[in-house]
């Protein structure tokens, strides 16, 4: 009987530990291959890139603007990772905006891609955008929690407001439309758009800035470099949301300013951030 009542106790002091795990998330406009990069073209920064991705290993990453020829070599290079999306001129043609995730950590359960247009269904833009863009998202499942979340990767156009601001009510919808079960929703990109954007204000009414919910936080307050590295960065335009749920809390917030022989490996600083889902 006294066994049996030391079991028990051991088992609920436990119990909170085995009802959440936690999920490294990251979001990384990685700038797309241009030879008028010149010295901060891909060819010289791809190694530091993914040699950054793996050091800090995201359970799940969100990329922007991925051609494919960086496309197969940040899946050659990224062991035990694997990625779902496809390119925004449809297959495996033009930028991405793919979810890659450690195959040790999590599955997909479903995914799809879709244009942030009118029609969403086939290419095409609408609105104001300057160019056609696009949205993926997966339905992934934690292998050790079996918890599930919506991970939802976008880069929005650069040029047309209202083609931001409808271009997230469209995901907004799409995503409730899907998400039949409630999960925990993570919505990460490059959305173009600083903090006091209505984009941000809409958004913060079903989401939370993962920044602002983070007791902990860490980095520049911007994400965006643009290759000059003698400059404060101080624009943000690259974010992490989360649902509102009290199955999903934000543990760290960090903007990572690394760099290597005073060169950062892309335009844009990655957004990495540690959640708890319970």
């Amino acid at each position: 009987m006294k066994n049996i009542l030391i079991l028990l106790i051991i088992s609920f002091i436990y119990l909170p530990n085995c009802n959440s795990q936690n999920l490294k998330v990251m979001t990384y406009n990685i700038r797309l291959n241009v030879a008028s990069d010149g010295e901060n073209a891909w060819t010289h920064r791809k190694e530091f890139l993914t040699n950054q991705i793996q050091f800090f290993s995201p359970d799940v990453m969100g990329i922007q603007e991925g051609l494919p020829s960086q496309i197969k070599y940040m899946r050659d290079a990224l062991a035990n990772y694997d990625m779902i999306g496809h390119g925004r001129d449809g297959g495996d043609n033009g930028e991405y905006s793919a979810i890659f995730y450690n195959t040790n950590k999590v599955k997909v359960e479903k995914d799809s891609t879709f244009w942030l247009s009118e029609t969403p269904e086939q290419h095409s833009k609408s609105w104001d955008a300057a160019i056609e863009r696009i949205c993926t998202y997966g339905l992934f499942t934690d292998l050790e929690s079996l918890e599930k979340v919506w991970i939802v990767n976008t880069h929005l156009d650069h040029v047309g407001q209202q083609s931001r601001v409808n271009s997230m009510k469209l995901i907004e919808e799409h995503i409730k439309t899907i998400n039949s079960e409630n999960y925990p929703v993570i919505i990460m990109g490059d959305l173009n758009v600083e903090s006091d954007n209505e984009l941000i204000s809409n958004l913060k009414q079903d989401y939370v800035d993962t920044k602002a919910a983070s007791k902990l936080k860490f980095g520049p307050t911007g994400t965006f470099n643009g290759f000059n590295f003698n400059k404060a960065v101080k624009r943000r335009i690259d974010y992490i949301f989360v649902s509102k749920s009290p199955e999903i809390e934000v543990k760290k917030y960090a903007v990572l300013s690394d760099s290597k022989d005073l060169k950062y490996p892309s335009d844009h600083l990655p957004v990495f951030v540690q959640l708890s889902l319970k």
